[in-house]
């Protein structure tokens, strides 16, 4: 019969983890964590730049106080153009929040039903896409449609689709990834779909229902459809790791828009005033009140943080997938709350 091991042995054993552990974490992101916090949000934006990151920015709307704002490193590297807290943003999948209200109004208009299937709006698309009878509306906005990731398809990223018919070529066909409603995955393929099915809707681009239904209420002024809508100057750079070019002008179809027009909407989202009576339930029932993105060279956070009443948006312009920016962007976010608690 086997013996139980000591606590002696399992002392050891969970040693010998911890420190097997440790030798595998990056140290910057160790330095990060461990590092004492500073007073001060500028001070942990300076931390981020000495760790790595070309060009940062931080904008925290907490209740009863002026909103502020913060930047460290550059806008543009190459020029030394300082890093600009007002300056436009590539959002990436923060977008989704804007997609997912305009979701939630043409249903409580009666324009779509979150019950009706892929198949009922896009016929053409049985037999294209596996399942395509049973995946409902709400299977798409809440990812659990089993549909394959577009950018998950081979040289997404190096070699991007160059309209939303080609991107969708790279998945028809394929294998679903589970039944629907069987599991989660997130998928940026949910939400291209979700993109032409509003337009479909309205007849008219997906924006321009954005800016009509979302933006113009709120009078957000400085978000736009795409890169190609603004001056490029305005544009923060975008770096990529191990290259040495500024990539702001890749096209991998993400809004663009400052970190006062997404913390401003995010409060919005989160204190219902961008619904109409019934539509703030509706949302709740199919997605989330904050979003992260990532696309090469753009990393951001907006999230509210209810305990302290506060909207906090970080924007960092340096990627690399596979490497640990991703890991550090959170932990300098996780240190800027930190000291807005601290703060309080």
């Amino acid at each position: 019969m086997a013996t139980k091991p000591s606590k002696v042995i399992l002392r050891i054993i969970l040693l010998v983890g911890t420190i097997v552990s440790l030798f595998f974490v990056p140290w910057i992101l160790v330095k990060a964590w461990i590092m004492p916090l500073p007073d001060t949000l500028q001070e942990q934006l300076n931390e981020a730049i000495e760790l790595g990151f070309d060009g940062i920015i931080l904008y925290v709307d907490q209740a009863g106080k002026t909103p502020e704002f913060y930047a460290a490193g550059w806008h543009n590297r190459q020029q030394k153009i300082p890093a600009n807290p007002h300056a436009l943003f590539k959002i990436a999948s923060i977008g989704k929040l804007y997609d997912a209200v305009s979701i939630t109004k043409l249903v409580h208009e009666g324009r779509l039903s979150l019950d009706k299937t892929l198949a009922d709006y896009f016929p053409e698309l049985v037999g294209r896409i596996e399942y395509a009878e049973k995946i409902t509306l709400r299977m798409m906005v809440q990812h659990r449609s089993g549909i394959p990731n577009l950018t998950d398809t081979p040289n997404f990223w190096t070699d991007p689709p160059k309209s939303s018919e080609e991107a969708f070529e790279r998945v028809l066909d394929l294998p679903a990834n589970f039944e629907p409603g069987t599991d989660y995955q997130y998928s940026n393929t949910n939400y291209m779909l979700l993109s032409l099915l509003i337009e479909k809707v309205t007849g008219h681009p997906k924006f321009q229902f954005i800016k009509e239904k979302i933006l113009a209420p709120l009078n957000l002024d400085h978000t736009f459809g795409s890169r190609g809508e603004v001056n490029l100057d305005s544009l923060m750079s975008g770096y990529y790791v191990g290259i040495e070019e500024d990539i702001k002008t890749a096209d991998y179809g993400s809004m663009v828009a400052t970190a006062e027009d997404v913390g401003i909407f995010l409060r919005a989202l989160n204190d219902g005033s961008v619904f109409e009576d019934g539509e703030r339930d509706i949302y709740a029932s199919i997605y989330v009140f904050e979003h992260t993105g990532l696309i090469p060279g753009y990393q951001s956070f907006a999230k509210y943080h209810p305990d302290i009443d506060a909207v906090v948006v970080q924007f960092n312009n340096t990627t690399n997938f596979s490497g640990y920016d991703w890991n550090l962007a959170e932990i300098i976010y996780s240190r800027a709350v930190k000291i807005l608690h601290k703060r309080k």
